[in-house]
């Protein structure tokens, strides 16, 4: 490989036209295709109409199978536990280590309904109820993710959440024992051998064997986030998502060859992944290229980092540390890595970032299998609103009034006010009915 065959864009804070050439190279507007669009409102109709039949269907045209009834895609609680049987120990050691650590962690998530006295002696409150029923979604394309099965069923079985179903276009046989395995380990109900935009569409509306959820969470192709898109509104979803991203910040005191490898870590998804390196020293932004060119030609999925990397790959040099941080929260990364020597001293300022990686020490693959916080988390700069994924996602939230005598009399004159101001005589009558004196 020669030295200049993986040229990496550079730019700079300096230069006039950063923000825009900063933009340009982010290219976030893969769910805007009237295309794509098109092709999943008509798997959507085609599933809604004829439930079981067109899911079938569109997993044999688009998944590759050759199953003849809906019960072929039907994953037995005794077929999930002959994987975890099969798998060696060191594979089923693993994934009980990072259930273990995601329970941990998602359990302190855990909020409880609580309610208060006012001094009138009316109580007020909140009560936190799980949601019944959630489909989770496992990619199941170009490679498997027992991680994103343990991620997803984990904080919603922590929330109360009494059916868990999976949907994983995954062929069940001994090959794909450990996504099995670990649904199985994370207590899921259902599993089904489906993807796509016809797997959230099941999901969604239901079929004839498949009850539908209350809400559908899980990363997955433009094809099935465009889907949960149209989808949202029947029922809830966790968010939309785009390529995986990786954001570091580096300050030169981190071994570059680790650095390289933390920016391959992302690239290895697929074509779209984005890896972006920024720091205040231009050569170390040089040792890190090199050690990508030196290391690269090991990579097992070498052409997926290469590709991801020619195309969407960007070092950005920058005036300081706390430029740095403003440049991300600018970018508003899924994962951010601060690989300097004092991490916390910038953590206040990072206010746009799905999950933070603090250190030279932790890895973003880390987070990724087993650190304990949900690798489910939002992209495409959304973690300016979105949050990680976590045991919330699974639960609602109702308020509680209850108004004393003394209470309600007190506040029907505030609302009857109000009311009569917006044009709504009604709420004002219902109010004022409340008063201990009537007013004129």
């Amino acid at each position: 490989m020669g030295e200049n065959d993986l040229p990496i864009t550079r730019i700079s804070t300096i230069e006039i036209d950063f923000k825009s050439r900063l933009e340009a190279c982010l290219k976030r507007e893969m769910l805007d295709n009237n295309e794509i669009y098109q092709k999943v409102a008509s798997v959507l109709d085609d599933v809604r109409e004829h439930g079981d039949i067109a899911v079938l269907e569109y997993t044999n045209k688009f998944d590759n199978f050759s199953v003849e009834s809906f019960q072929d895609l039907v994953v037995t609680p005794k077929q999930l536990e002959d994987s975890l049987k099969r798998i060696p120990d060191s594979q089923r050691n693993a994934l009980e280590h990072a259930a273990n650590r995601i329970q941990k962690y998602h359990e302190r998530q855990l909020t409880s309904s609580w309610q208060y006295e006012d001094e009138d002696g009316s109580v007020l409150g909140q009560k936190v109820t799980p949601l019944k029923r959630v489909g989770i979604y496992v990619p199941g394309g170009k490679a498997n993710y027992p991680s994103s099965m343990l991620m997803l069923a984990i904080p919603a079985k922590v929330a109360g959440v009494k059916d868990i179903i999976a949907a994983v276009p995954t062929r069940y046989d001994n090959k794909n024992d450990l996504i099995f395995a670990a649904a199985k380990v994370a207590g899921v109900n259902g599993v089904f051998t489906m993807g796509g935009a016809q797997a959230i569409g099941a999901l969604a509306y239901g079929t004839e064997t498949l009850e539908k959820v209350d809400k559908i969470a899980g990363p997955g192709n433009v094809y099935v986030n465009v889907a949960k898109r149209m989808v949202f509104g029947q029922v809830g979803i966790d968010m939309v998502a785009g390529p995986s991203e990786l954001t570091v910040i580096c300050d030169g005191t981190t071994d570059p060859d680790w650095i390289a490898a933390d920016l391959f870590s992302q690239a290895e998804h697929d074509e779209f992944a984005q890896s972006i390196l920024i720091s205040p020293s231009e050569d170390y932004l040089d040792q890190v290229e090199k050690s990508i060119k030196a290391m690269l030609p090991k990579m097992d999925r070498r052409e997926i980092i290469e590709t991801s990397l020619r195309n969407r790959g960007i070092f950005i040099h920058v005036d300081s540390i706390e430029q740095a941080a403003e440049v991300s929260n600018d970018i508003a990364p899924e994962h951010l890595e601060i690989s300097i020597i004092k991490p916390q001293s910038i953590l206040p300022m990072i206010t746009n970032a799905g999950a933070i990686f603090l250190g030279s020490y932790s890895a973003e693959a880390l987070g990724d299998y087993c650190a304990g916080p949900s690798h489910v988390l939002p992209t495409s700069g959304t973690s300016r609103f979105f949050s990680a994924l976590g045991v919330y996602d699974f639960q609602k939230r109702s308020s509680i009034i209850s108004c004393s005598q003394k209470g309600a009399s007190q506040l029907a004159t505030t609302a009857s006010i109000l009311a009569r101001n917006e044009n709504l005589q009604a709420h004002a009558v219902s109010a004022e009915f409340r008063l201990h004196e009537k007013l004129n």
